[in-house]
């Protein structure tokens, strides 16, 4: 076990699909994860349907309508958005190329099915803790991880970090004037209500005045029970006088949302974390031996907070990546770094405009309620707009 062609830290979507591909192509591949799986993960949990179309790819189509059949992952067809002053808009989901609906699923179930499938594919899936990279001569070699309650020298040819937003292996590798800053960051609260009337098939997203900075949202995970949160820019947030759990509490109150409430409703598995959005120029990502994907990489969506289409679309671009340089025998980061620019070709177009949209909507919020009427009564723009996110 101490030896792999390649090493994945983190079995969530990103590090689970890497691994997949990676296996597939005949490599062996070790998969380490601190927990076992299924295991919870603080989540918005929406999934959209490229993502679906990609792991569909995998050969996880029959795995996917089986999750479907038990309920655990809840289609979508449509978003309604909510502007400061109250104006509404529903616009209809397109679905992927294949015909792939976009989801809600909990990652207590969405994260199963992928990590499930990287090991029927081939990959060895370990249970153990990352606790840094091997570095020799400025090179990664592989990765020390507490396994079993002992310390233990896996060697590799390549790491992936996949071990999300507080990598361990993100924060050994890249320095510290190549880290994060707070306007290119977001905290974030989930909760899941029981008892609560939900709009079928629907994400709702609410920029009211009276949580503005952030914004909440609510997206179906069955009958009755939704996943609900609020989302605000970390730089604001640290500056902010109320605590998101306020503003969860104020926005229940809100009319609208309130009357559908039912009796003996139930808020339960609240939580906090942190995400690092794609839109912070000239982060590294390759390295000699080594490349981050997904959260560890921090491709977080700056506009709508998702991250997991992002953390699959680098999953693919590492895995070939990592496929094209093992092929040649080189793994130095000069030629991993076709990899950053893979990503940027990619992901920065709508980083850019999202992070764009951001800022521009929340320090101008009447534009929010301006573009929320011209998207109503312009079905083509709302398509085009949801299109470029």
């Amino acid at each position: 076990m101490n030896e792999h062609d390649i090493v994945v830290v983190g079995a969530g979507p990103a590090g689970a699909t890497a691994a997949t591909i990676l296996t597939q192509k005949g490599y062996d591949v070790l998969l380490l994860d601190r927990h076992q799986f299924p295991r919870d993960k603080t989540c918005g949990d929406a999934v959209p349907a490229g993502a679906i179309e990609t792991l569909t790819a995998l050969g996880m189509g029959n795995k996917i309508k089986e999750a479907v059949s038990r309920g655990e992952l809840y289609p979508l067809t449509q978003m309604y958005l909510a502007s400061p002053k109250g104006h509404e808009l529903i616009a209809q989901f397109t679905k992927g190329k294949h015909g792939a609906n976009s989801y809600v699923a909990p990652r207590r179930y969405f994260d199963v099915l992928i990590q499930q499938h990287a090991v029927d594919s081939g990959a060895t899936f370990v249970q153990g803790q990352a606790k840094a990279p091997l570095v020799e001569n400025g090179r990664v070699v592989g990765i020390q991880a507490r396994i079993n309650g002992s310390t233990e020298s896996i060697r590799a040819k390549m790491v992936i970090g996949a071990d999300g937003v507080t990598s361990v292996i993100t924060r050994a590798l890249r320095p510290e004037n190549n880290k994060h800053v707070d306007k290119h960051r977001a905290v974030a609260l989930r909760a899941y209500l029981e008892g609560i009337e939900e709009m079928p098939q629907t994400v709702e997203f609410y920029l009211y005045d009276e949580i503005l900075p952030g914004y909440a949202w609510i997206f179906p995970t069955g009958k009755n029970t939704v996943n609900i949160g609020l989302g605000m820019r970390l730089d604001i947030f640290r500056n902010h006088n109320e605590k998101l759990e306020a503003l969860l509490d104020k926005f229940l109150t809100f009319p609208n949302i309130k009357q559908r409430l039912q009796n003996g409703n139930r808020l339960r598995d609240i939580a906090t974390w942190q995400l690092n959005f794609g839109s912070q120029k000239n982060l590294q990502h390759a390295f000699d031996g080594a490349l981050l994907v997904g959260d560890a990489a921090g491709f977080i969506n700056p506009l709508t907070g998702g991250g997991i289409h992002n953390a699959i679309i680098s999953a693919r671009l590492a895995a070939e990546t990592v496929n094209d340089a093992m092929t040649k025998g080189d793994t130095s980061r000069a030629a991993l770094k076709v990899y950053e620019d893979l990503c940027r070709q990619e992901m920065w177009d709508s980083m850019k405009r999202s992070y764009f949209l951001q800022r521009t909507l929340m320090n101008f919020p009447f534009l929010i309620d301006i573009l929320v009427k011209r998207m109503k009564e312009n079905s083509a723009l709302a398509k085009v707009f949801l299109s470029k996110l």
